[in-house]
């Protein structure tokens, strides 16, 4: 049964009433009498120990904890929240005189003043050029105290300057690769959902949820989906989306193993990450391929609704992705049904009497691939 706390001027109310009634024909309570002000006071102080023991009773479940009681909730299941993650590119290219080098932790600027690091040392070769790693450096707290880190990620052939001029060496040097794998600190609702499905999923020594429980401990990773046997006998795939980044939410990187395995091709960047996290974790007998899932656009004829105006029509591209998001699933053993994308449309104000011509059947993916929206057309 719920408690409803009192207001404040409920307390001083019941407060001077009480009062009144212990006393033997006392009048009423002036403003600045002694009495209302003792009512006054004390209905002050039970209105804050209502507020503690309020407080108190959120922190002591998982289910409504927050800040540094949901981190103790969590911490007992072995779940921490993610911190704020450099984003890194492999390749990029410096261009200068031939035999110059270039000392490691040299800074360059992005255009909009976010900085990033070289993280080995380099030389220009005969060719005039040298290809090296760099990452961000993650800005101080007080200056982002999201931590900064989804902010260093950055599209293929994104420009970069010195920050210091270095003799020999052109200022201006270019990504070959995008800048990618940053991430903010973990929102508390992100992190509560991983805790709750730890107390929800006990570790089972390599189950399923097991595999998505420890991809899911990954900075920057947000869903993940585990398919037995994907590259045969004694392999397990798992896919993986990093939602918000610069590649609508799909990984960047190769597919592969983790870098301690001996067998396969190993993975490169969100996959590499995922991978070696797991490689500590997995079954000494599996074989774990780290995947990224193929984009499949679903293109759409909506018949009835060419007048909507362009606000409308974000509302339907919204909602679509939105059933894409919750039902979409890389490992083909189940179908999406169309019905969903009708009510999801359906709910938007402004739609009734819509037909959608396509698709007409339930969608059927392959293993590995994942439905985004495509192009819709309005009739």
């Amino acid at each position: 049964m719920p408690f409803k706390r009192k207001t404040l001027s409920e307390l001083r109310t019941q407060n001077q009433q009480f009062l009144r009634s212990e006393l033997n024909d006392p009048g009423a309570l002036l403003r600045f009498s002694n009495l209302r002000i003792l009512a006054d006071m004390d209905a002050g102080m039970a209105h804050l120990h209502y507020g503690y023991l309020d407080y108190i009773a959120k922190q002591v479940t998982p289910f409504t904890a927050t800040d540094e009681w949901l981190d103790a909730w969590a911490a007992l299941k072995r779940k921490y929240r993610k911190p704020p993650t450099a984003a890194r590119c492999e390749k990029v290219r410096f261009t200068g005189v031939t035999g110059t080098s270039i000392p490691k932790a040299t800074r360059l600027n992005r255009g909009d003043g976010y900085q990033y690091q070289v993280t080995t040392d380099g030389t220009i070769g005969s060719d005039g050029q040298a290809i090296l790693p760099i990452m961000a450096i993650l800005p101080a707290v007080n200056d982002a105290p999201e931590g900064g880190g989804k902010a260093g990620n950055s599209p293929k052939e994104t420009k970069l300057t010195l920050a210091v001029a270095l003799s020999g060496i052109d200022v201006e040097v270019i990504t070959l690769e995008p800048i990618s794998g940053g991430a903010d600190v973990e929102e508390e609702e992100t992190f509560r959902q991983r805790m709750l499905a730890a107390y929800q999923n006990p570790p089972q020594g390599g189950s399923d949820q097991d595999y998505v429980g420890w991809a899911n401990e990954v900075a920057g990773v947000t869903r993940a989906w585990v398919k037995r046997r994907l590259a045969g006998a004694g392999t397990v795939g798992v896919y993986i989306m990093c939602d918000g980044n610069e590649n609508q939410g799909f990984p960047v990187g190769k597919d592969g193993v983790a870098t301690k395995e001996p067998y396969a091709v190993h993975a490169s960047g969100d996959q590499l990450r995922v991978a070696n996290h797991l490689y500590d974790f997995q079954t000494v007998t599996a074989l774990v391929w780290v995947c990224s899932p193929i984009a499949k656009k679903v293109d759409f004829i909506v018949d009835g609704l060419s007048h909507i105006n362009q606000a409308r029509r974000q509302q339907i591209e919204k909602a679509i992705e939105t059933v894409f998001f919750d039902k979409g699933d890389p490992r083909g053993e189940t179908k999406l049904a169309v019905s969903d994308l009708q009510f999801a449309i359906a709910d938007i104000p402004g739609t009734a009497g819509f037909v959608l011509k396509k698709p007409q059947e339930n969608l059927a993916f392959k293993v590995g691939e994942l439905p985004v929206r495509g192009e819709i057309t309005y009739l």
